[in-house]
């Protein structure tokens, strides 16, 4: 069963995500243009406001690199680090715990989005179809990837 589990790992992590860069862009799109709600129950967030339009920018951006696995790693760090900002500048001082806070979504977004730096993209994102043609890249993954199956 492990065998089987270890063999989908790539694509669990690909799904992963283009769901969690997905709902990401949602709030950001919400935020920008007001659609699916808008922001805060409607509205937008002026632009250039400090810090919810470039919040915003990042969720928007940020979501659909991710969502689309391109510069995931580095697009998952600017979004994991925003939702850290977010959190301890806007729900950590009303609270200790999200649930009390709110900032339950700022807290499962930003370690969501570490996980991505570490992990990287999984499989189907943009990453791979760039990096194979690069040469390097492509011959190191199969090693890596021999060297995960015999470890487990």
């Amino acid at each position: 069963m492990f065998i089987c589990l270890n063999r989908a790992q790539p694509y669990a992590l690909g799904l992963f995500r283009i769901v969690i860069g997905f709902l990401f862009a949602c709030h950001g799109a919400a935020s920008l243009f007001g659609v699916l709600g808008g922001s805060m129950g409607g509205g937008t967030v002026p632009a250039g406001t400090w810090p919810g339009w470039y919040a915003a920018v990042i969720q928007l951006v940020g979501g659909i690199l991710v969502a689309l696995g391109l510069g995931t790693r580095v697009a998952a760090l600017v979004s994991s680090g925003s939702m850290a900002y977010a959190y301890f500048k806007v729900h950590q001082p009303e609270s200790l715990f999200p649930l009390q806070n709110g900032g339950e979504a700022s807290a499962v977004f930003c370690w969501a989005f570490l996980l991505l730096v570490f992990t990287g993209p999984g499989a189907i994102a943009l990453d791979r179809l760039f990096s194979s043609r690069g040469g390097s890249a492509s011959e190191s993954e199969p090693a890596r990837e021999k060297a995960r199956a015999v470890s487990v």
